[in-house]
Order: structure tokens, then C-alpha cells, then sequence
């Protein structure tokens, strides 16, 4: 009887140290370094000996993404875009700022734009394009900015109100932008596709049709927006922004959608990634954090059909996330982590950077000017610049500093 107690007694102390455990690593998911699995990058330089040889490696590379990961988009005749121009143009920020309110009228969704321009600007000028969250009157408290109409991810009855006016300003920094001589463009997503799982019958998805398992998944959808935006300023040079001189910029699932933007569409200048995680800048093969299953469960629309073959075998992944930030090359392409923010794998998101180092010094660039992962709040910058901010998983106005800094870098006219 004895040793039967003392067994009962073991047992619930190792259940005990197992749901302590469980409870720090929420689910089971790996943050312990040790235990991740022993892996080998697939190579984006196979095969690649001169720059002509990376032109034929390059679209190998993006063909596999799009068939096996973010899907085909459709293709766009940018000569129909149709837009409603902004009926007003606003002055804001004491007069620092123009803002003005168009809208792109894409097949199945409408699409209404936030720009602002210094006031002040001689000419056209760089500027910084992403997606919001919330919606456009979520950037800036401002009562002149349209509040969406339809699904708006956050808001009460998932509808928009004036109570959310300026709720997400800390994360886009206006006047910092505005103060530095950039512009910036932002689109609330749900416009393009609401960010659920409906089958793929709202947003543009509705003209275009249930999509293949090779054919786009919401985040290449959310991209496909992006590049119909910087077709608008192609064909409007009364804008005041510079179309040649865009940096696209993303949070979240909202920074894999920059990645994907940048890597599918050339004429973005500059590509950033702020804590883009698993099916961003982090490397999938390290199930670090948040896995390929775990996100292709969660969010079964963000992907293509196709990507879900890989769920628990990110190992039998033709490519690897260091080969995604390569497309960019010899663009210039900013990583970004934050310290508190494991389930998007700081360090993965890193090791992207340094992997893709090697294809951008074959193309004659400075690449990534460090060999290991450097300290909390040092950032270090070159033709891809990375750092690792103290805090959570956000936009902080230390990462926007960073950006303003890589942009002067690489954006001014010299």
C-alpha cells in the first residue's frame, strides 16, 4: 500500500512538471534553441555562377513559391484600373501633411486608399506602402477619414465606428514619416479579402473564383492589392510620390504579404518585414515557434491548397524562407524582429537574412554586414539591413526609425 501511494504520488508530480511545461510553451510548440531539429537549406545560388545564371535561378525560386506556397495570382491589365479620385484633399498634422482619399475600383472589391504627401515637397517624393489592420481611420485620429464599410477585423460586431478613429496610430508614425520627407500610403486589407475563412467568396474572390491548390491564398491576394496601388501612381503623376522610389512595409501576416509583394513584383523599390514569422522572414524548417501545420490549421486561407502537403514535413520543402528574401535581391530588403516575440522566431527570421547574404554579394551588393546575430537594439544595415528590438510582437517608433534610416540610404535621389 505504501509503495502505491508513493507511486501516485510520483505520477502527479511528473503530471504536474508536464503541465507547468505545457503552460510555458503554450500547446507543446518548441522556444527551446537545443531542440530544434537538425536541417539543411536548400541552396538559392544552385547551379548559379554569374548574375545571367541568377536571372534563370531566380524565376525557378519564385515559380516554386507560387505553386507550392502563396499560389498563382491572376494576371492584371493595369490599363482598365479604374479609380474614384479623392473629392478633397486635406490638410493635417498643422499643415505638415496633404491627404487625400482615392479609391482603386478592383474586380469584386472597391478599394479606398489613405495617402499622405508633405505639404511642402519640391517634387515627387519616396514613399511607404502597407496594409492596415483595422481599417484607414484606425492610422490617424482624424473625423474626415472614411470608416470602412463590411467586415473590419477588430471592430465591435466586426463593424467600424467612430470609436476606432487613431486606435493603431502608434504603429504607423505619420508625422515621423511626414517630418522626414516620405510619404505614405496605406489600405485596410479587408477591402481586398477579409482576413476569415469564407470559402473564398468575398473580396476579390468573388470575381475571380474559388481558387486552385496552386492559385492564390489571401496574403498573395493582399500583395495583388498592393501592386494594383503602385499601378495608380505609375498612371497619376499628380499624386506627389515618386512610383520608382516605393517601400513596401508589413506587420505580422501583414509583413509575409510585404515579402510576397516585393518578391512578385519588381517594382518595388524597397521591401520591409516587421515580425513576419512563420511564412515570412522566419526559416520553416527550425519549427521554431509557430509551424507551418500550426499556421496552415489556424489560417487555412493565407496560402495556397497546395502548401498544406507540408504540414509536419517542412524538411520535404523544396525552398526555405532565405530563398524568399533572396527574390528581392539586389533590392533592398529590411528584416525586423522583437525580442519577446518567440512564436515568430527572432532568430529564424535572421538566419532568412544571412542565408540570402550569399545571392545578393554575387549581384555586387554589401549583403547582410553581419556574421552573427547582433545584440538587442543595434541594427545593423547594408543592402539588407536586420534588427531585433526589445519588446513584443508590434510596430514601435524604434522600428520606424530604422526604416527612415534605411530608406535615406537607399530611396534618396543622390
Amino acid at each position: 500500500m505504501k509503495n502505491r501511494l508513493q507511486l501516485v504520488l510520483i505520477l502527479a508530480i511528473l503530471s504536474f512538471a508536464v503541465s507547468r511545461e505545457a503552460s510555458a510553451q503554450p500547446d507543446g510548440f518548441n522556444y527551446d534553441e537545443s531542440k530544434v531539429p537538425q536541417y539543411r537549406l536548400p541552396d538559392p545560388l544552385k547551379g548559379v555562377k554569374t548574375s545571367a545564371d541568377w536571372k534563370k535561378r531566380r524565376q525557378e525560386i519564385l515559380s516554386l513559391f507560387q505553386q507550392q506556397m502563396f499560389g498563382m495570382a491572376p494576371e492584371f491589365d493595369a490599363s482598365k484600373l479604374r479609380v474614384s479620385a479623392s473629392a478633397a484633399e486635406h490638410l493635417v498634422l498643422d499643415g505638415k501633411a496633404k491627404m487625400t482619399q482615392p479609391v482603386l475600383h478592383l474586380p469584386g472589391a472597391d478599394v479606398q486608399l489613405l495617402v499622405f504627401v508633405p505639404a511642402k515637397s519640391k517634387g515627387p517624393v519616396p514613399t511607404f506602402l502597407g496594409c492596415n489592420f483595422g481599417g484607414n481611420h484606425t492610422v490617424l485620429a482624424d473625423s474626415r477619414i472614411v470608416l470602412p464599410e463590411g467586415w473590419v477585423r477588430g471592430g465591435k460586431d466586426n463593424r467600424s465606428d467612430d470609436s476606432q478613429r487613431g486606435k493603431s496610430s502608434s504603429r504607423w508614425a505619420v508625422e515621423k514619416i511626414i517630418d522626414r520627407g516620405y510619404g505614405l500610403i496605406t489600405v485596410y486589407y479587408g477591402h481586398i479579402d477579409p482576413d476569415f475563412d469564407d470559402g473564398f467568396r468575398n473580396g476579390v474572390y468573388s470575381h475571380f473564383g474559388q481558387p486552385k491548390p496552386n492559385e492564390w491564398g489571401s496574403i498573395a491576394a493582399w500583395a495583388w492589392g498592393l501592386s494594383r496601388v503602385l499601378d495608380y501612381l505609375e498612371a497619376t503623376p499628380t499624386t506627389g510620390i515618386d512610383p520608382k522610389r516605393v517601400a513596401v512595409m508589413g506587420h505580422s501576416r501583414l509583413g509575409k504579404t510585404s515579402l510576397w509583394a516585393g518578391a512578385s513584383d519588381e517594382r518595388f523599390a524597397m521591401v520591409i518585414s516587421n515580425d513576419s514569422g512563420c511564412g515570412g522572414a522566419a526559416l520553416s524548417r527550425r519549427a521554431f515557434g509557430e509551424t507551418v501545420k500550426r499556421i496552415n490549421t489556424s489560417f487555412p486561407h493565407w496560402f495556397c491548397g497546395n502548401f498544406k502537403r507540408y504540414n509536419g514535413k517542412e524538411s520535404e520543402l523544396p525552398f526555405d524562407q532565405h530563398m524568399l528574401i533572396s527574390l528581392m535581391a539586389p533590392r533592398p530588403v529590411y528584416v525586423a524582429s522583437a525580442e519577446g516575440d518567440r512564436w515568430a522566431d527572432p532568430h529564424g527570421e535572421f538566419l532568412s537574412a544571412k542565408g540570402a547574404d550569399p545571392v545578393y554579394r554575387l549581384l555586387g551588393t554589401e549583403g547582410l554586414p553581419a556574421k552573427t546575430m547582433p545584440a538587442v537594439n543595434e541594427p545593423v544595415q547594408g543592402q539588407i539591413g536586420y534588427h531585433m528590438r526589445s519588446g513584443k510582437h508590434d510596430v514601435t517608433d524604434f522600428d520606424w526609425g530604422q526604416y527612415l534610416n534605411f530608406a535615406d540610404r537607399h530611396l534618396r535621389k543622390k
